[in-house]
């Protein structure tokens, strides 16, 4: 997120000593700073200031594969996979279940029965997404707090060190890891990287880390790291949530879908106007509540569309889906590129008239194909793809296919 935020106690100037109070004990007179940047030196930044010197590995332990077992790699069919059907797990990476993946990203859900806080966790591969379908509570980072609670997204730059806390056991999360960064849509930011008077949202609506923590503790502290598609355990000799006082532009946040401001025209407006964040190889939008289209024929359902370019996904969370029939929280549809989608029979002309939708949805549209995972197949109804057929039709095709 492009702007400045400051937590903690910093020195004036950077890269300059900065002298604990009383001299500090065994571990030295001086805190130890720390650059938490991407794209080597060009990309967002912050520096932090760290109790104990952050590079301490006391021991490695075993890594694991996290690679998802693919069930289908070249996917020509539209597919709804029933989200709510995934079992809860206690651990928070166990719960994770990718359902959706290419090189530039996994899609996934959780459904987290217990807070993370037997260990630290750091994605050393990815940006992560998440988006509260069920739940709240705290995001615990080096860098602060950010409580979260339901309709909000966190971001969190990869190599992030988090835990997160759950106020209960009944939580539904979606998740994107993004081997991009995540970032707010070019369009709305000037070329300081302030929004803009007609962006959807502001710097108002972020939720900033908050509460920084600082532990002056060593020890043994259990660090899973997420790289290259396996999570290695290490031992670090302090507590990573060290730090007392930070400042820069690279850091955790939240965002609010009821804090997205929709933006509505006479006719039907392209998907793009949702769109909420935006990376190198794909976009995330933001259905929400809003006014229908207000020309005398006006049809405020969306018109069929090819995907030529892009894999189109979206996560059904509450309301009335005017597009689709047979839709319900938690669902997810899949629009493979190269085949057209639209409306479902029915819909267009039930939309006429209609003067708004009370509808929220999570949209993520990939530029390159998606392959399917061997979970993502044990929740797919098996026939989404025949939803577009009148029933006279679908009796036909059958038949068919039969032969």
């Amino acid at each position: 997120m492009p702007f400045y935020h400051s937590l903690g106690q910093i020195p004036p100037k950077r890269h300059t000593q900065f002298e604990k109070p009383g001299g500090g004990r065994n571990d030295g007179p001086f805190y130890y700073e720390q650059l938490f940047g991407t794209i080597g030196f060009d990309g967002m930044s912050s520096l932090m200031y760290h109790v104990h010197r952050p590079t301490m590995v006391r021991e490695v332990l075993e890594s694991v594969d996290m690679t998802p077992k693919l069930a289908v790699e070249k996917n020509m069919l539209a597919r709804k996979l029933v989200g709510f059907s995934i079992e809860p797990a206690d651990d928070y990476l166990e719960s994770r279940v990718p359902l959706l993946v290419n090189n530039d990203l996994v899609f996934g859900l959780a459904a987290p029965r217990q807070s993370l806080t037997s260990y630290f966790y750091k994605n050393a591969d990815a940006d992560e997404m998440l988006f509260i379908h069920k739940g709240s509570g705290r995001l615990r980072t080096l860098l602060g707090t950010v409580p979260f609670e339901y309709g909000d997204y966190l971001v969190i730059p990869r190599g992030m060190i988090y835990q997160i806390e759950f106020d209960t056991t009944d939580n539904r999360l979606l998740y994107v890891e993004s081997h991009s960064p995540i970032y707010t849509p070019k369009r709305y930011r000037n070329h300081f990287g302030q929004l803009l008077e007609h962006a959807p949202f502001c710097e108002r609506d972020i939720k900033r880390p908050q509460d920084l923590e600082t532990h002056d503790e060593t020890g043994d502290f259990l660090m899973k790291i997420k790289k290259q598609g396996s999570l290695h355990s290490l031992v670090y000799a302090s507590h990573p949530f060290d730090v007392v006082g930070w400042d820069g532009y690279n850091f955790p946040y939240g965002f609010s879908i009821f804090n997205f401001e929709p933006i509505t025209g006479r006719v039907h407006q392209p998907p793009p106007v949702h769109q909420t964040f935006q990376t190198d190889t794909f976009v995330v939008c933001s259905f929400v509540p809003r006014l229908f289209d207000y020309h005398p024929k006006a049809i405020p359902a969306p018109y069929n569309h090819s995907n030529i370019d892009s894999d189109e996904v979206i996560y059904y969370v509450d309301g009335d889906f005017m597009s689709r029939n047979d839709i319900a929280q938690g669902h997810i549809t899949l629009h493979p590129g190269g085949i057209p989608h639209g409306p479902a029979p029915g819909a267009m002309e039930r939309s006429i008239g209609k003067k708004e939708t009370q509808e929220y949805a999570v949209m993520v549209d990939t530029f390159r194909p998606l392959m399917v995972t061997e979970q993502a197949l044990r929740i797919d109804d098996g026939k989404y793809y025949k939803s577009w057929l009148d029933e006279n039709l679908n009796g036909q095709a059958t038949q068919y296919i039969n032969k």
